[in-house]
């Protein structure tokens, strides 16, 4: 599997209002550099320098500030939406805009959500063979030394495999895990659903019909995952940023003689 990524970076920010009325919600400031920033530089230090990035709303401010890429070290390409499509929409609109610039098989990020997660064993367990997509997920109830917000449970997972899904689900309902946010896919799963052409659809309504065919696989992560979905969130992902920054876990500016 070659390391091609897309972000989903399309999203319209209405929870972090007035800060997304001028703003994408990919750019939102955090520690001194747009939240893709962070993503971006995780993604160059694994070896996953292919990225495509899904955009909509005030795209071309993503594009002014990152370009081609080449000053982080790494190759973006774009696809734009003339309007927002959804998750699954925006990655069947990319499939089809790009044509064979896309690979076969590709991991997905939201736009708006951080994980550390080891993406050469995701993809590896991808390439097992045994799913059409792959999930990240933690258990919400472990405690990892960061006290992670407690975020409601939406997944059970059984021998590595997704067997149920509900948003938003909680314990009490005996979901165990959560959807944290990273993905991998095969283009198939877009090119030969039923879903109407130009449809607006979330990536979930491609992903849940795969539970019952027991071909979705979850693979267990032990860090939590960070989004910015609300100015809460969004601090306590700078507080995270700064405290990696702090320890020379993460990086914000470039390393010499990358341009």
């Amino acid at each position: 599997m070659r390391k091609q990524v897309l972000i989903l970076a399309g999203g319209l920010g209405t929870r972090l209002r007035p800060l997304t009325e001028t703003c994408p919600k990919p750019m939102v400031p955090v520690a001194g550099e747009p939240f893709l920033h962070w993503q971006i530089r995780d993604l160059k230090e694994q070896g996953y320098t292919d990225i495509i990035l899904l955009v909509s709303y005030l795209g071309e401010q993503v594009k002014q500030h990152f370009g081609d890429g080449s000053k982080w070290g790494v190759n973006l390409q774009y696809s734009f939406e003339t309007e927002p499509l959804g998750t699954g929409g925006a990655i069947r609109f990319a499939i089809r805009s790009l044509g064979e610039l896309l690979d076969d098989d590709f991991l997905v990020l939201n736009g708006d959500s951080f994980l550390r997660a080891p993406l050469d064993d995701v993809a590896g367990f991808f390439e097992e063979g045994m799913f059409d997509a792959v999930v990240t997920t933690y258990d919400n109830g472990l405690k990892s030394g960061l006290e992670p917000t407690p975020v409601p449970n939406n997944l059970k997972v059984k021998n590595q495999i997704v067997i149920e899904y509900e948003k938003a689900a909680g314990l009490e309902k005996g979901f165990d895990r959560v959807d944290s946010g990273i993905y991998v896919l095969k283009k198939t799963l877009f090119e030969m659903n039923a879903i109407g052409e130009g449809a607006k659809f979330q990536l979930e309504d491609v992903l849940n019909p795969l539970i019952a065919k027991r071909r979705y696989g979850g693979f267990k992560v032990d860090s939590r995952f960070y989004d910015i979905g609300t100015p809460e969130r969004l601090r306590e992902f700078e507080d995270f940023v700064e405290r990696e920054v702090r320890h020379g876990r993460l990086h914000g500016r470039e390393p010499e003689g990358v341009r």
